[in-house]
């Protein structure tokens, strides 16, 4: 299967205006790197900060969109490489993966688990409840179809109770940070193949820009470990999200090229 790049342009849960850029930043230098050319999503507009689901709803009509182009992508036989600027644009893509490689794990790097739901949620962000909504733990109008036991979970350390209860109950594996980080991944992943779901915020604080920066997260080097070990399985998508542009509005642009290079590993570069 090969890359099919797209990246997502629409606001969905944004809290600030720098993950659109970051996101079309990403894509152009995956694009160059890879000989790609980007599929482009939806159409940038201000964040609005609001509660989930008036979140949810602003944003539909370009989800919709993106999980369309999710569903071409798989049905030509290509695997999606995306840019997709926030986690809640997951709640779009997941089921498509779920629905055409069920057989397949989601390994979800992230500082958070994003199991909340409607209910249990603390914040009303939208982004809080992205995985959950695949795992059909509430509805969003995207559809589910996740499987708990194919979901692997790495470098969460921002947990709410819900969520750890969840994790307990079920079993999820849960990679920390730490010696061994590769071999305990493969040993979760179990020899299935693989979706990834890259949320910034996995890393340390000040390696990229990105919207949460929780101390004790992965470095760059752990990521390509971790990407390494991934890629020895067939990995049947990619997806980046939470790259903003800079580390405050109005400040120089920061390049993705040392996030690429950890990447290297799954996107098939050396």
């Amino acid at each position: 299967m090969t890359f099919e790049l797209t990246v997502f342009q629409g606001r969905v849960g944004d809290h600030n205006d720098l993950a659109i850029p970051g996101a079309r930043r990403l894509a152009e230098a995956m694009g160059r790197l890879l000989a790609l050319e980007p599929t482009v999503v939806g159409v940038p507009r201000p964040a609005l900060d609001l509660n989930w689901d008036v979140e949810l709803e602003s944003a539909r009509p370009e989800l919709l969109q993106l999980q369309a182009r999710f569903e071409d992508v798989y049905v030509r036989g290509g695997r999606p490489l995306s840019a997709t600027s926030r986690c809640a644009a997951s709640v779009a893509t997941l089921p498509v993966v779920a629905r055409h490689h069920p057989e397949a794990c989601v390994v979800w790097f992230d500082a958070h688990a994003d199991l909340n739901t409607p209910q249990s949620t603390r914040s009303g962000y939208l982004g809080g409840l992205a995985l959950s909504a695949s795992l059909g733990l509430w509805d969003s109008g995207f559809g589910s179809g996740l499987a708990l036991t194919n979901v692997v979970l790495v470098g969460q350390r921002d947990l709410d109770p819900f969520e750890i209860e969840l994790m307990r109950a079920h079993c999820l594996p849960h990679v920390q940070p730490g010696a061994g980080l590769a071999d305990r991944l493969r040993a979760a992943i179990a020899g299935r193949p693989v979706y990834v779901h890259l949320d910034c915020d996995v890393l340390n604080p000040g390696i990229v820009p990105t919207d949460y920066a929780h101390e004790g997260g992965l470095s760059l080097d752990d990521l390509r470990q971790a990407m390494a070990v991934i890629a020895e399985q067939p990995v049947v998508g990619v997806e980046v999200a939470e790259y903003q542009d800079a580390w405050a509005a109005g400040e120089p642009p920061v390049s993705p090229l040392p996030l690429l290079a950890a990447l290297a590993p799954v996107l098939g570069l050396p």
